[in-house]
């Protein structure tokens, strides 16, 4: 199943806003930000380099695995919906990442309809590909 990187991106305005907000993750090797399954505790921003995104099957022991691309939101779903995450990320060493707590997240998205705007924009492009990737099963 192929899912488009592209639908993780945000709106520069949005990822500028969110990256005010965040601390720097240090990925002087791999390491797991999050796992499926997970308590969403807060939202990765991907500034450059590499991170794997994947997706276990319960039921067909399918793995689905793509790249975040530079700009991608990362637990978007699960920090939006109070849901675990659903899927498994990756950084790989030398990924340059940053790090937004849940509860500055939802102050900004209280303080900044507009941006709360984007934040839905980005979660509607993830809802198209996914679907889109179904539909080409």
């Amino acid at each position: 199943m192929n899912l488009d990187p592209s639908a993780f991106v945000a709106d520069s305005r949005l990822f500028l806003a969110l990256e005010n907000r965040s601390t720097t993750v240090a990925c002087d090797k791999e390491q797991v930000l999050f796992r499926q399954g997970d308590a969403p505790v807060g939202l990765y921003l991907v500034h450059k380099g590499a991170v794997t995104l994947t997706m276990d099957s319960r039921k067909a022991n399918a793995t689905l695995s793509f790249e975040a691309a530079a700009g991608s939101l990362l637990g978007l779903p699960g920090l939006i919906g109070n849901e675990p995450y659903t899927l498994t990320a990756v950084a790989h060493s030398g990924a340059q990442l940053s790090f937004v707590t849940r509860d500055s997240f939802l102050a900004l998205m209280q303080s900044d309809h507009m941006l709360s705007m984007k934040v839905l924009q980005v979660l509607a492009a993830e809802v198209r590909t996914a679907r889109n990737a179904i539909f080409h099963l």
